[in-house]
């Protein structure tokens, strides 16, 4: 049965919230990570790179933000205290001393991770009958795997 905000159980709510809350740390972390490698990337494509990774982290600090105003629309807390975001996510810093390839590669994985989180956190919804959730979940999942597309074929 498909299920509002309004109409899902406290327990449904804090499922989901808790699934939200993760995919906001990893997507605040990958958004930080583009934007280190924005600023530090050098080398013969810097051009095209420079301006990818700001693509991706302009999009990232949006994708993050109507995340986090989906679990306060399901009654949750956003969890956005940048400490509890790095522990939890499976996307890890990097401080930027990487070669060009290197930035891609991280940042191709970090780009599959939050698809995957994403992917998991939309089972958990529609599981829930929150097919609204589930819908957010799908389109930043897309978004993700696009980058994680553009980013692979720099490598191929």
């Amino acid at each position: 049965m498909t299920q509002t905000a309004a109409a899902l159980g406290e327990d449904a709510q804090t499922a989901i919230c808790t699934a939200l809350n993760q995919c906001v740390a990893e997507t605040a972390v990958t958004t930080m990570l583009a934007q280190n490698f924005h600023w530090n990337v050098k080398g013969m494509a810097f051009g095209p790179l420079h301006d990818l990774f700001q693509k991706i982290y302009e999009d990232h600090f949006e994708g993050q933000d109507d995340l986090a105003e989906r679990v306060r629309m399901l009654g949750g807390h956003a969890e956005g205290m940048l400490a509890g975001m790095v522990e939890r996510s499976k996307v890890k810093e990097h401080d930027g001393r990487a070669t060009d390839r290197e930035m891609i590669a991280y940042m191709l994985e970090a780009q599959q991770i939050v698809a995957e989180t994403l992917a998991g956190a939309g089972e958990l919804a529609a599981d829930h009958g929150d097919t609204l959730t589930e819908d957010l979940c799908i389109a930043r999942g897309q978004v993700h795997e696009k980058f994680a597309w553009m980013l692979k074929s720099h490598l191929d």
